[in-house]
């Protein structure tokens, strides 16, 4: 039978695409390490007291990257190239969606608009982020390799949405809340698009490599396209909403390390 603990099994239990799922993830977090990273440095004066925080978010988000390397040098493999249309990140700028490179290579300050982009976006991203970590941990015990790190990076992704949602109110209560629901709006309709993109072309990558049949492939695909019209119809509404976290100032401290994973 056909269920998500046997697909991410035999997923890991080879070493191709074993080495495949670790490089997405490890590639994945490092652009969110750096973009994070710029975006610290480039805070507008008016929001200096956020750039510790964002700081923190791209340290985890480094520190995530460097665990994927991690295990994937503990299986004696090396990084792989990570195909353009798996490339999560990139295909939400190619929809407009968050800060764009060019902008984050420059040297100019960003704006008070930027930040609030920044934050919507992330509160999007980091949803679906907190989702999957979370569906892994269901999947890997924390005596497995695996299982261990994702439920130290599941708590980080945790952390980063619930100072996204913090954030954000802030932000609303000066103002700036008709903004920041027409970003996330935009960014939730986006994201599922290309999350259900992304999904069908890793399938169809780790398909090749496992030698899937074609009616378990359309099967799979199948899933992925019911999981978008769910999303569509008004499954998106879970990303836009705001509410105080339980977690107050989640990122207001030094990133937590990973020693074991190093």
């Amino acid at each position: 039978m056909l269920s998500a603990k046997s697909l991410f099994q035999e997923i890991i239990d080879n070493d191709e695409s074993y080495r495949l799922f670790c490089s997405i993830a490890a590639s994945g977090e490092a652009q969110g390490g750096w973009e994070n990273a710029r975006i610290a440095a480039l805070v507008p004066e008016s929001r200096r007291g956020l750039a510790p925080k964002i700081t923190r978010h791209g340290a985890d988000e480094d520190k995530h990257g460097r665990i994927f390397t991690a295990l994937l040098k503990k299986r004696g493999l090396t990084a792989c190239d990570v195909p353009p249309d798996v490339d999560y990140t990139m295909l939400l700028e190619g929809q407009g969606i968050g800060l764009p490179h060019d902008l984050l290579r420059g040297e100019r300050q960003l704006s008070e608009q930027d930040i609030v982009t920044y934050l919507a976006h992330s509160r999007v991203t980091e949803q679906r982020a907190s989702e999957q970590m979370e569906q892994l941990r269901k999947l890997f015990p924390v005596d497995h390799e695996l299982g261990r790190a994702v439920k130290m990076i599941s708590q980080d992704e945790d952390n980063h949405l619930a100072y996204c949602h913090e954030e954000l109110l802030a932000l609303a209560r000066e103002g700036h809340g008709r903004e920041i629901q027409r970003i996330l709006r935009e960014s939730a309709h986006a994201e599922i698009k290309v999350y259900r993109d992304v999904s069908l072309a890793v399938m169809a990558n780790m398909g090749r490599i496992l030698g899937w049949s074609r009616p378990k492939a359309m099967l799979l695909a199948a899933g992925i396209h019911a999981m978008y019209l769910y999303e569509r119809a008004g499954g998106w509404r879970r990303m836009v909403s705001l509410k105080m976290p339980e977690r107050r100032n989640a990122l207001g401290g030094p990133a937590t390390s990973a020693a074991e994973f190093a």
